[in-house]
């Protein structure tokens, strides 16, 4: 049997290089190869076993109009050309009697690559003048505070863990999402290193940290300004650097002064001795290098506190030796320009929070929304406030579309449905925002039934409903060239992809921050205290936004990413139930067993689904993953029903681990 070459585009960091085994045009084994040396032919179970996403019972196999309630997920095939056909009429038809801006599209990208959207679907929307979509539901105010500090400045490399005597793992999991860094600190540590993890689970890599601190979520902006508090009131602070490479050094000294380990160690519930072990093992090793996640950022405070975790490094000097320094996201150093290839200037209309969907749907922001088309997302199991999204989605006077490759939850509430092909069964760019690597790869299987590529499709729209122009890049040979005009000026890249190479950004595969990698701000400099980003946070940068459990909901429920699914994309591949984490102290004080079935509830909400009660969650925290489908619990419900749809305080991102329950015994 054939074997072909190809490339993950998930939402993970490692843009994994696979072996992709084809019998009949049909995937029989997925492996991986060593095109990607951080991968190096290691893939994760979710990726080795994409076969039966791409084959499972819930694939769509043909455009499809709904013959049901809604909700129901009944739906009754039709042609291509008569899915098209109503569709594109519907956009017109709303565009004409409530305005271009009643259309939504709805789409954040977890399930594809780059070809996949950006480029037709977007014209599209602009050239009918939809509402535009802000897409923030994750990394948004992680983006916002390093683009504020270092203009997202790239990263330490993964290979390069090797080299750091400290290694500072805060609000990330790599051994759920991004399991190649996993082989780095552990070679780390067999050469020496310590590891410090900051999450409020015992994780896989806590387990085998030398300092674990057990926050409670919503707290890393107390737990890391107080950290550099005690730089600066020990002398530890690098004052040649900051005076060299930073701004605001003294603003922030003053704004984090507040912050003793005893005050922090209240609010966070970390002891204040760790706090200040934290500290001192920070300031006294070197090379140091901290992996900041996005754990943090999912809060009420959660860009603060990326600003403050990001701080760490250039108040303490860890900048300069191979090593040292952060990782954060690298997807910035690619520089791509997406609005070449769309072809039209964003215009003036309306902009959606992602995050308030249920609202826009129900008409609480001031506008309407007639018409809603949804791609490369589920949303009814990723937006906050799942019950608004769901009494949206089931307006009769809704038009939902949904192009995807499987029937998800909110799929079962579409008018028309469209069958998407996967990535293997289109031709895809993929890059890591972990690993430095961009891969174009060409299809390797058959589509599944009917199943056409999101770019094949919108360029289709855009001619039946008129925005088409001659010129538009459409295909994926198109895309790429007006992507890379700018920043491929020699055009070493593209001839590097053209000829089936993985290619690697300008900074190279191995930079050295502050040495081949400097800030990307105006003056080249860290701004410690950026006056945008001062002017956008509640109350200021760095300020402390309390914790909003009440007597009534007590409880931090927390949605972390989990080993089966990315976000909710193979979802529909868990057949069994999933349980609800508690810690032993909480559940003896409710009477819960472990296996007792159980209700999770507040103001916005239930969930009722079993209790699993282990110490690997901190007192006081409740633990439910991320990206569940209604299957997955007793009443249908998950998560995001408990989770409100209140912003952090920077690039306005979903506040998930904001969600405070009470959790109770029930009959099963």
């Amino acid at each position: 049997m054939p074997t072909h070459a190809s490339a993950c585009p998930l939402d993970c960091p490692d843009a994994c290089s696979l072996d992709v085994t084809v019998e009949d045009g049909r995937v029989r084994k997925i492996a991986g190869n060593t095109r990607n040396p951080i991968t190096d032919g290691y893939i994760c179970a979710k990726v080795s076993h994409f076969e039966q996403h791409m084959y499972c019972p819930e694939r769509l196999l043909s455009p499809a109009v709904r013959a049901g309630r809604k909700g129901e997920g009944r739906f009754a095939p039709v042609s291509w050309d008569e899915a098209l056909e109503r569709v594109s009429q519907k956009l017109l038809e709303v565009r004409e009697r409530s305005g271009g801006e009643a259309i939504l599209p709805f789409y954040y990208g977890g399930s594809n690559g780059m070809f996949t959207q950006e480029g037709a679907d977007v014209r599209l929307f602009r050239r009918l003048g939809a509402s535009r979509l802000l897409r923030t539901v994750c990394a948004a105010p992680t983006g916002r505070a390093a683009m504020g500090l270092y203009g997202k400045m790239a990263g330490v490399a993964f290979p390069d863990y090797v080299h750091a005597r400290l290694i500072v793992v805060w609000g990330a999991n790599p051994s759920a999402s991004g399991i190649h860094l996993v082989p780095y600190i552990q070679e780390a540590q067999r050469r020496g290193a310590k590891l410090v993890v900051v999450d409020p689970r015992r994780t896989q890599l806590a387990r085998r940290a030398d300092l674990h601190l057990a926050l409670r979520p919503g707290t890393d902006l107390p737990l890391a300004l107080a950290t550099l508090r005690w730089l600066f009131e020990n002398g530890r602070a690098d004052d040649d650097f900051l005076a060299d490479h930073a701004t605001g050094a003294q603003e922030l000294r003053r704004r984090a002064a507040e912050w003793t380990p005893r005050r922090a160690a209240a609010e966070s519930g970390v002891p204040a001795d760790q706090i200040e072990c934290l500290a001192r093992l920070y300031a006294d090793t070197t090379p140091a290098l901290i992996r900041c996640g996005w754990g943090q950022e999912r809060s009420r405070n959660g860009g603060a506190a990326t600003a403050a975790v990001l701080a760490l490094p250039a108040v303490a000097g860890k900048f300069g030796v191979r090593g040292g320094g952060y990782t954060l996201s690298q997807s910035a150093v690619w520089g791509l320009n997406a609005e070449a290839a769309i072809a039209e200037p964003a215009p003036a209309t309306r902009a959606v929070n992602m995050n308030h969907l249920g609202e826009a749907l129900q008409g609480r922001d001031g506008g309407r929304v007639d018409l809603l088309f949804v791609y490369n997302c589920n949303p009814l199991q990723t937006m906050p406030a799942q019950e608004k999204v769901r009494a949206g989605l089931c307006r009769d006077d809704l038009f939902t579309v949904v192009f995807d490759a499987v029937l998800t939850d909110t799929a079962r509430y579409a008018d028309v449905v469209l069958p998407a092909t996967t990535f293997l069964e289109h031709a895809e760019m993929s890059r890591g925002y972990g690993s430095l690597i961009l891969f174009r790869t060409e299809p390797v299987a058959a589509p599944v039934g009917q199943a056409r590529s999101n770019y094949d499709v919108f360029a289709e729209l855009c001619r039946r409903t008129g925005v088409a122009r001659p010129g538009d890049p459409q295909t994926p040979d198109e895309l790429a060239s007006a992507w890379f005009t700018e920043r491929d000026g020699d055009g070493r890249i593209r001839r590097e992809l053209q000829a089936g190479a993985a290619a690697a950004p300008e900074c190279g595969t191995a930079p050295v921050q502050f040495v081949d990698v400097f800030p990307n701000t105006p003056n080249r400099k860290v701004h410690l205290c950026p006056e945008e980003l001062d002017a956008e946070a509640p109350g200021g940068l760095y300020h402390y936004l309390p914790d909003p459990a009440t007597t009534a909901a007590p409880l931090a429920l927390i949605s972390p990413a989990s080993g089966k699914t990315i976000s909710s994309t193979f979802g529909q591949l868990i057949r069994r139930q999933v349980p609800i984490e508690i810690h032993p102290d909480d559940a003896a004080a409710r009477g819960i067993r472990d296996g007792d079935a159980v209700r999770v509830y507040n103001s916005l909400g239930e969930v009722r689904c079993r209790a699993r009660v282990t110490d690997e969650v901190r007192p006081g925290v409740a633990s439910l993953p991320k990206g569940l489908w209604s299957q997955h619990t007793l009443n249908g419900a998950t998560a995001n029903a408990l989770v409100p749809d209140t912003l952090s305080d920077l690039g306005g991102g979903a506040c998930f681990n904001d969600a405070r329950v009470q959790v109770a015994a029930v009959e099963s």
